[in-house]
């Protein structure tokens, strides 16, 4: 279904919010790239003249101070370019934000915090219009049901088999492992989760961006036997569509990416070097919905699978889940393994998981209503 075809969504923003918290993680994430030593969070609240409210997340994992900075460029960059104006849509808000912001963005050489900031405007866009309509954002979007597979992400290098029995009991019936840490260790942890969870237990990695073509290559040939779902960005985002078609021609594993992509163009053109299997758009990084939906229904088209990407707190997570069930197909929902509260406390759907899969249910919009005092609480809990 194209968005041009839903109801009248014409909608005039009164107020908007822009909300940071912050989680010191016991134990750091760590990635091919960097370590977490916290999880930060950046709300958008939204709310229109008639009441209505909405939320979205914009994505700040990297580095963890740009929190602030981007909740700084809601209000004064986007704030004034949204609040006391009408548009006929989300997509119409989407649209004007980002002309609005094109040359701001090359000249301030902040593109990615621009677009992650309109992305998240446009995520409590969409929330706050299903919530008017008394419908949950899948259901408004055209999905058939609220189920939506999940998987465990985020497995760290330190002993992931641990972790990963720990959310088995949960209810989670796939798993993704972090690579790039050394041939050795890459190859023990794989053996370890085989062992623990067993050989039909879906099984992916993630290198992000960790390797050359030439490592990626032996890599991938070291990697095959597990019995993979898939390898996610195992060279990096900007690297030319030949290597990764080499790499591709080379191996029989499916290649996964997409987070870091942003704009139809960039989609486009690796829709049109046809290397990946699985597609991993982040709403909350770029595009939103009214960006993201189009690149997905292209991508099915094409014949890739669609699982959106998402490492953040439960606002970003859930709207990711609606639009997961909207677009429907084979995906699952990314999910951290790793402790936050900030996404714990946020997602309902995640406290009953059966058969590997949540149910979305009928609350109108994302179905949460975030309370910041009880975020507050929540975080100082588990500390």
């Amino acid at each position: 279904m194209s968005l041009a075809a839903l109801p009248e969504l014409s909608l005039t923003i009164a107020r908007l919010e822009a909300m940071v918290f912050r989680y010191p993680v016991k134990t750091p994430v760590r990635t091919s790239f960097g370590v977490m030593h916290d999880r930060p969070a950046l709300f958008v609240r939204l709310q229109d003249t008639e009441g209505t409210v909405g939320w979205g997340e914009v994505w700040c994992n990297f580095p963890g101070c740009g929190a602030e900075h981007r909740a700084r460029l809601l209000e004064t960059v986007m704030a004034p370019l949204v609040v006391q104006r009408a548009f006929g849509s989300p997509q119409a808000a989407f649209a004007h934000l980002s002309d609005a912001t094109a040359v701001l963005a090359i000249q301030s050489g902040e593109p990615g915090p621009i677009a992650q900031a309109i992305a998240g405007i446009d995520l409590a866009l969409w929330d706050l219009c299903a919530r008017r309509a008394g419908v949950p954002l899948w259901r408004l979007l055209g999905g058939a049901h609220g189920r939506v597979p999940v998987y465990a992400s985020g497995l760290n290098p330190d002993r992931p088999e641990e972790l990963a029995l720990r959310r088995h009991a949960e209810g989670y019936r796939a798993f993704k492992l972090k690579v790039g840490f050394g041939e050795e260790r890459d190859i023990a942890n794989l053996t370890a989760l085989r062992a623990a969870l067993g050989d039909d237990t879906p099984l992916m990695v993630d290198a992000n961006q960790a390797w050359s073509l030439a490592q990626a290559q032996h890599m991938a040939a070291r990697i095959a036997p597990f019995g993979l779902g898939w390898l996610e960005e195992p060279l990096r985002a900007d690297r030319p569509w030949s290597e990764w078609r080499t790499l591709q021609q080379g191996t029989a594993l499916p290649l996964a990416g997409g987070e870091n992509l942003a704009g139809d163009a960039a989609f486009d053109a690796a829709l049109q070097a046809r290397v990946f299997t699985v597609l991993q758009p982040d709403a909350a990084k770029w595009g939103g919905i009214s960006g993201c939906w189009p690149v997905i229904r292209r991508a099915q088209a094409a014949g890739l699978r669609y699982c959106p990407h998402y490492l953040g707190a439960g606002v970003g997570l859930l709207a990711s889940a609606h639009l997961l069930a909207a677009a429907g197909g084979d995906g699952m929902l990314e999910v951290d393994a790793n402790p936050n509260p900030l996404r714990t406390t946020l997602s309902p759907p995640l406290q009953r998981i059966e058969n590997g899969a949540i149910d979305l249910g009928e609350t109108p919009g994302i179905g949460v209503e975030p309370d910041p005092p009880r975020i507050a609480d929540a975080i100082a809990s588990a500390l």
